[in-house]
């Protein structure tokens, strides 16, 4: 039955997508699933896309990697510039590539605003023009009250947005805002009606976790990681000449870890930081997987096949 699945989702040119909070467990479930299907797996994940972030980003290990095809990790230095945008015209061209190696794509990542983008494009809106009266004020607000003050800003005028941006980059949010207050439009209402249509289909998987669980998870895999050299590996990431303000180092594990290496935070109140803003970061993830259609909830690999069985018999039956 799994060769049968296997090339009904190839010739139908339909990816699998596997998404959930961090620490649900994604990366266990897609290794396991490719024990069954012949996958190449796309991280859709914005952090573990950088090099040298390994053990804050939870990154696999080079055994786990090598064990199915892997694309989009450890792809870009830490200055290097990186966008949803981009990713959905490079992860569109691997697709093609995978489909031609007559396997199935599996897109697997925590990264909702990178899902989304692949699935239903993206509207960078490159030709409006901007007040930029508009965007020296928000400036200011980043500037004097810092990125949490401009987030709170987009989630009062365009909750949905700010769910896609949870990461409160500040250039998104600032785009969001900028484009509210120059055109008197949400940014979503607007990207909803820009869906691109795309040269295949998909299948929504998420994994299902209970929050206290989850949450236990999230713990005890921070603790794990300040043992395993997350330090260190932040130390030797600054020796290397890279500054600490960059964005792929804003993230949560490294920013808190910074803290504590400029003497800013001890160590329990950088571990404390750490488990507490994962988690409000996993909230936020769920939040944004339960706004999804059409999704699918599932515990392990054994969920994803047997949905997938009924899929394509149902495909298969209804094409008779």
């Amino acid at each position: 039955m799994e060769r049968i699945i296997n090339a009904h989702l190839i010739n139908n040119r339909t990816v699998l997508v596997l998404a959930g909070p961090t620490a649900s467990g994604k990366t266990q479930i897609s290794l396991e699933l490719s024990k069954y299907l012949d996958l190449e797996i796309i991280s859709a994940d914005s952090r573990q896309i950088y090099k040298h972030i390994n053990i804050g980003t939870a990154k696999a290990g080079k055994d786990e990697l090598d064990t199915v095809p892997h694309h989009f990790i450890d792809i870009l230095e830490l200055e290097e510039f990186y966008s949803a945008g981009i990713f959905e015209k490079e992860a569109e061209k691997k697709i093609d590539e995978i489909y031609e190696r007559r396997r199935v794509p599996l897109i697997c990542g925590g990264t909702g605003f990178y899902i989304k983008a692949l699935l239903e494009g993206i509207f960078e809106d490159e030709e409006t023009e901007r007040d930029f009266s508009i965007r020296e004020n928000l400036e200011r607000v980043l500037k004097e009250k810092g990125k949490d003050a401009l987030y709170s800003l987009l989630l009062e005028i365009d909750p949905e947005s700010a769910i896609k941006y949870s990461d409160k980059n500040p250039r998104r949010v600032m785009r969001a805002l900028e484009y509210y207050y120059t055109k008197k439009e949400k940014f979503s209402e607007v990207q909803k009606s820009m869906v691109k249509e795309k040269s295949f289909a998909s299948i929504y998987f998420a994994v299902k976790t209970e929050r206290d669980e989850l949450y236990k998870r999230i713990n005890e895999r921070v603790i794990k990681m300040w043992e395993n050299g997350l330090v260190q590996e932040t130390e030797d990431i600054l020796n290397m000449g890279h500054p600490s303000e960059l964005n792929s180092l804003q993230t949560v594990g490294y920013k808190e870890t910074i803290a504590f290496l400029k003497n800013e935070l001890t160590m329990e109140e950088a571990i404390s930081l750490i488990q507490r803003n994962t988690r409000r970061y996993a909230k936020r993830q769920i939040t944004w997987l339960r706004s999804i259609k059409n999704i699918i909830w599932i515990e392990d690999a054994n969920d994803i096949l047997n949905n997938l069985k009924q899929i394509v018999s149902r495909e298969t039956l209804g094409n008779e």
